[in-house]
């Protein structure tokens, strides 16, 4: 294979393989630093020897997000409130028809079940990962993880009933998504209380991420009330003279509020039957860098 064909060939698969490693490690920058050194131990590899490149990248990056996942375990780093992913911006309507392979792309990257994988073992979330977003085959999953085909479904079956039993069990509408969340920023922005209250859940949740290095709670705040005067609170004090653009974040739209050309915060909702059921707001700054330049 010449130089220009390796290359190619891991060109084609470097989504793919920055989809796995994200959704293992729900950090952008240690996914790119996984598909990086992938891409070093392809570049260097014996490629007579390889049949299926797809596969044969796919397994170097899992078991180097499971490496990276075990790392930051042994670290034992203490995350200041509560955590929330890397937000990861993604195109999935203009590049995957509207079909089950986009629902479970989509579903497998979202806040919600990304925040659940976090509490999975290095192993169950890669079979989780492969298995529920990737659609690979047990046989396959056994492959990559050097394990038998019997104990990669153990680990399936414990991971599913793990992430069933604590992520929503709601569909989310991405048209009512986004004019909610419209009307949500303008309540916002115009201090209407009442305006806010109308659009909320009785038990609404706010979760924000600030790692400690901006302001955002630091416990989650739960009930329609509370949320609701946090956020026209904090608007008050420091909220004014941010633009805001909308993205898809994470599968699902959201608006990033920019402070001049700098993110601020990514705020994203989750809706259902009209009414705010979450409220995800992103502030650590080590988490909105990726965005600086969109």
């Amino acid at each position: 294979m010449t130089t220009h064909a390796v290359t190619d060939v891991f060109e084609e698969h470097r989504r793919l393989l920055t989809g796995v490693a994200y959704r293992m490690l729900g950090r952008v920058a240690d996914a790119e630093d996984v598909v990086q050194e992938a891409w070093l131990r392809w570049s260097g590899a014996d490629h007579g020897a390889v049949r299926e490149p797809r596969a044969y990248l796919v397994r170097i990056t899992t078991r180097l997000a499971i490496d990276r996942l075990r790392q930051i375990e042994a670290r034992g780093e203490a995350y200041v409130g509560p955590w929330l992913p890397e937000p990861y911006v993604t195109d999935y309507a203009d590049t995957v028809p509207d079909t089950a392979e986009r629902a479970a792309l989509t579903d497998s990257v979202s806040f919600a079940v990304l925040v659940v994988l976090e509490s999975l073992s290095p192993l169950e979330r890669a079979v989780f990962v492969l298995r529920e977003a990737f659609g690979y085959p047990y046989t396959d999953i056994a492959a990559m993880l050097d394990r038998g085909e019997a104990a990669v479904r153990q680990l399936a079956v414990r991971a599913r009933r793990h992430v069933d039993e604590r992520r929503p069990r709601y569909q989310v509408d991405p048209g009512q998504r986004r004019d909610v969340t419209e009307r949500f920023l303008v309540a916002a922005a115009g201090g209407d209380l009442e305006g806010m209250m109308a659009l909320l859940a009785p038990d609404v949740r706010l979760v924000g991420d600030s790692g400690g290095k901006a302001k955002a709670p630091l416990r989650i705040v739960e009930s329609a009330d509370k949320v609701g005067r946090f956020l026209i609170g904090a608007t008050r004090k420091g909220g004014t003279g941010l633009s805001v653009r909308f993205l898809e974040i994470n599968g699902g739209v959201a608006a990033l509020a920019l402070a001049g050309d700098e993110p601020d915060s990514v705020i994203q909702l989750d809706v259902v039957d009209g009414l705010v059921r979450a409220v995800y707001i992103v502030r650590n700054p080590d988490k909105l860098r990726s965005l600086a330049s969109l």
